[in-house]
């Protein structure tokens, strides 16, 4: 209810704004203009959306499989972190608008690169919580494994990784709020269809509410995703759950 009556306050802050002439309607529609665009263009919307949510969904699942492996390869090998973590974190300041160019020079406009795109994105976060989650693992606990006899794989099976889970989850939903601006930015290289070929088309055709009508679709999206991965987490590891919630 609280997040609900805050929309409403922004709603009707940005609806005032725009209906008192404070700015021109090809820069800012009030938000009416913007409903009334997702209803008119309903059809064009939803065709462009399965587009980028299947690239959005591929290319993320991509990132959490490649960052899980690596993630457990680093934490495995401490040589291996050593030479690889500060070049993981130096690739970080690659504006990723100067790869997505010759990405598609490499594999063409089809969906390969969009997702290699999405992947490069989100694959940081997911790398990053991950090795923090196996990291984080009592002392304690691999004691006991070693008192009982168990092996490296099963101290890693039982012990690292319920604890790696929680946070690559954690990694996905913090990767999932941006990778639908990286896909975004590779349909700007080079698509026909697709949220980011939309919204490209619908601002030199001065068609501003149906562009702000895409960004919503894209925030309704990265929530969607979000909200599925926060469900996974709960499925997939509830004692990470419980622990944050001590009451219950």
């Amino acid at each position: 209810m609280l997040s609900a009556l805050l929309v409403l306050l922004l709603l009707g802050g940005w609806e005032a704004y725009a209906r008192l002439g404070s700015v021109d309607a090809f820069i800012l529609p009030a938000p009416t203009q913007v409903a009334q665009a997702l209803w008119d263009d309903r059809g064009l919307l939803w065709d462009n959306l399965l587009v980028t949510g299947q690239e959005v969904v591929l290319g993320l699942a991509l990132a959490l499989a490649a960052g899980i492996v690596l993630a457990v390869a680093l934490h495995l090998s401490g040589r291996l972190r050593r030479a690889v973590y500060p070049l993981l974190v130096g690739t970080q300041a690659i504006p990723i608008v100067t790869i997505a160019p010759l990405l598609a020079a490499w594999f063409g406009y089809g969906l390969l690169p969009k997702l290699v795109v999405v992947a490069l994105v989100c694959f940081f976060p997911i790398v990053v919580t991950t090795l923090d989650g196996l990291a984080s693992v009592d002392p304690e606990q691999h004691k006991l494994m070693r008192t009982l006899g168990a092996s490296r794989v099963q101290a890693f099976r039982w012990v690292e990784a319920p604890a790696a889970l929680p946070a690559a989850l954690s990694g996905a939903k913090i990767a999932v709020a941006v990778g639908g601006i990286a896909a975004v930015f590779a349909e700007y290289t080079g698509s026909e269809r697709g949220l980011g070929h939309l919204l490209l088309q619908s601002i030199p055709q001065l068609e501003t509410p149906r562009a702000w009508a895409t960004v919503v679709v894209l925030a309704a999206l990265a929530v969607f995703c979000f909200a599925l991965l926060a469900l996974a987490e709960r499925r997939l590891a509830p004692w990470a759950h419980r622990r944050k919630d001590p009451v219950t």
